[in-house]
């Protein structure tokens, strides 16, 4: 059962997903200095909500806080921070705090979900041991990158484990790998693939003639960026990067390497640029660095592995760096220097499409305009583009999202996320040229908010990443990203009409957003004049141990009396169900119990239908769902209601 008295940091449900939003109750650091930067005052408040050691962050003894460098964005800073056990890292410990620019904390991400409780720390197993079983994944092994101990926290009971790191080759192709082996039993625990790949490819010369921004050494120039010395075009089989004396490069001929290299470097260029200007992220690392790009690859493929984006070719042997495809590659790099790493369950390539269609949108060359598909330019098997983001079902990829989404093959599960990025930034009807886009599930029109905004939303939600990401709070973290974007609450409805739109379903800590103001206000009517049914799917925000709020129906066209079976499907998202009183008023004023108080439930939401004789009643007129929390420490909103009369 939950606390009934008030937590510093909102206790996380007992059946919420791990790594959520958690809103903060008030203030639960010392207060930081008024002349203090955003990012200082940032990095002083997280200090003090680890000290302080609130419910939220799960913390025992053992345990301690590293807080790493503050990432600024417009409206909020972000700090992650990792945690340790008994000095050991803890995989899965990680999380976000996130503040204001005057440093008070507003969210805290947290991607544990329970205490580690005590776990030996001295291995059975000797570490060259470990090393031995780890490289038995790998069908060739290269080399190693190291073997250290850590606490696993992320495949059921923490255990210590060997993690070991290295690289080969496994059935699938070239492999950076990383192992956990339990210390005691030798059982390997998990692996974490860091080659993330995009089965498709582009043409290597699909730009065009464009202008790059290279470095003059003497009298030599190089591929090599001049603001960032580690963006730079490689030869693959030498690792060298393309130089000359000239200033001129490539040949036009998509077998070209340099010329592959133009397209390469010319997509990482405008990938940066447009990180800068619709961002304010300075590099694509976490530092600020980037990656070799190397053109050479002898697959039909391209990968990022954590420490280089490789570049293969189509069947017609032509090096495929297309602006989405180079973006899309880029963008798993950027995935793997937010905090939590490279998304999981099904997420990560809907990730890379993200920035691939981001990078093609900015860059807007008129020799491969923005279109929401993936590899569009290179016919690779004769099937045109691998991912379409407006319909992944012309691909064969689901539009919907369904539970055996984050089970699926990491391509072909981007097909909801790719959608819903797509109705954000497009809607179901643009009028700019691109395609219309159905959805999944409700009904009415999405207007779209423009792919610059849409990808601020996005990249600020990834701010919130922990090493636990999902479809599920990729939602939350949207949604927080949203409101805190915009006061008005119209990003933040758009957003969450595109995650329903995709069957993405709601979340017990999914914000709500009322338009800044202070007492929720009472939902407009929604009318159905034609039927004796109505739905409002306009969200009411119920206030902690507050006054009721309402959610109204307006019915007309329907002249008769209510039926003696009327029914009230109700979906409340709430974290202690047992705090609501639930109510129908009909228009006369009538009320009708539908839910009492229990101070024993304390399962999360209320998703029912009740059925109710109404037949004293008129069918036609206002009706409204009432609900009131009684009692203090859990919060929710009224998500969607249907009258049938």
């Amino acid at each position: 059962m939950k606390s009934r008295t008030p937590v510093v940091v909102a206790a996380v449900s007992a059946t919420a997903v791990a790594s959520v939003a958690v809103a903060l109750a008030g203030p639960a650091t010392a207060q930081p200095s008024v002349s203090a930067s955003p990012a200082a005052a940032a990095a002083q408040a997280a200090s003090s909500l680890f000290a302080a050691r609130p419910a939220a962050l799960h913390a025992a003894a053992d345990e301690t806080f590293v807080q790493h460098d503050v990432i600024s964005t417009e409206r909020l800073q972000y700090v992650p921070f990792d945690r340790l056990y008994k000095g050991l890292a803890v995989i899965g410990g990680d999380g976000v705090v996130v503040t204001d620019t005057a440093g008070q904390v507003k969210y805290t991400s947290v991607a544990q979900d329970a205490p580690l409780g005590a776990i030996n720390t001295t291995p059975t197993l000797s570490a060259a041991d470990s090393l031995k079983i780890a490289k038995s994944e790998l069908k060739t092994v290269a080399g190693v990158e190291g073997t250290k101990l850590v606490i696993l926290a992320t495949t059921g009971t923490p255990a210590l484990a060997w993690e070991s790191t290295i690289k080969g080759t496994s059935a699938d192709g070239p492999s950076r790998l990383t192992v956990d082996v339990d210390a005691a039993t030798g059982k390997v625990l998990r692996t974490y693939e860091h080659v993330t790949d995009v089965a498709g490819t582009g043409t290597g010369w699909i730009n065009g003639s464009v202008s790059l921004d290279t470095t003059l050494s003497g009298s030599t120039y190089s591929l090599k960026d001049p603001s960032i010395a580690t963006l730079t075009c490689q030869d693959a089989s030498t690792n060298t990067t393309f130089s000359g004396t000239d200033n001129a490069w490539g040949n036009g001929t998509g077998s070209n390497k340099e010329t592959g290299c133009v397209d390469a470097f010319y997509s990482a260029q405008k990938e940066k640029a447009m990180l800068s200007t619709w961002l304010g992220r300075t590099g694509f690392s976490s530092s600020g660095g980037a990656w070799p790009i190397r053109v050479g690859l002898n697959d039909q493929n391209a990968y990022y592995d954590g420490t280089q984006v490789q570049i293969g070719k189509n069947t017609a042997g032509n090096w495929i760096a297309s602006a989405d495809v180079l973006g899309h590659e880029i963008g798993h790099g950027i995935d793997d220097n937010t905090p939590g790493g490279i998304s999981n369950s099904g997420t990560q390539e809907f990730v890379g499409d993200v920035f691939g269609a981001a990078t093609e949108a900015f860059a807007n060359n008129p020799n491969d305009p923005p279109d929401y598909q993936v590899g569009e330019e290179v016919n690779l098997v004769g099937s045109g583009p691998i991912r379409y983001m407006y319909n992944p079902s012309l691909a064969g990829d689901d539009n919907c999202y369904s539970s055996s989404t984050p089970s699926q093959e990491v391509h072909a599960a981007a097909g909801p996320g790719n959608h819903w990025f797509y109705l954000l930034a497009e809607g179901t009807n643009p009028t700019n040229g691109q395609p219309t886009s159905t959805r999944c599930s409700g009904s009415g029109a999405i207007t779209g908010v423009g792919i610059q905004t849409a990808t601020k939303i996005f990249y600020n939600a990834m701010l919130m990443k922990t090493s636990s990401s999902s479809y599920l709070k990729y939602r939350t973290w949207t949604l927080t990203s949203a409101k805190a974007l915009d006061s008005t609450c119209a990003l933040f409805n758009t957003t969450k009409a595109a995650w329903d739109a995709v069957s993405v379903p709601a979340q017990s800590a999914d914000p709500t957003c009322t338009g800044g103001g202070t007492t929720p206000p009472t939902s407009s009517p929604t009318s159905n004049p034609t039927g004796c049914t109505g739905t409002n799917a306009t969200d009411v925000s119920i206030p902690d141990a507050g006054s009721a709020v309402t959610s109204s129906i307006t019915i007309s066209g329907c002249a008769r009396s209510a039926s003696s079976t009327s029914t009230i499907a109700v979906n409340i998202v709430h974290t202690y169900r047992g705090d609501l009183k639930v109510d129908l008023v009909a228009p006369d004023g009538t009320v009708y119990a539908l839910k009492a108080t229990s101070t024993s439930d304390s399962a999360d939401n209320v998703i029912t239908t009740y059925t109710k004789n109404l037949s004293s009643e008129a069918a036609n007129g206002t009706w409204g769902l009432r609900v009131q929390d009684t009692y203090s420490a859990d919060t929710g909103y009224i998500n969607t209601w249907t009258l049938t009369v």
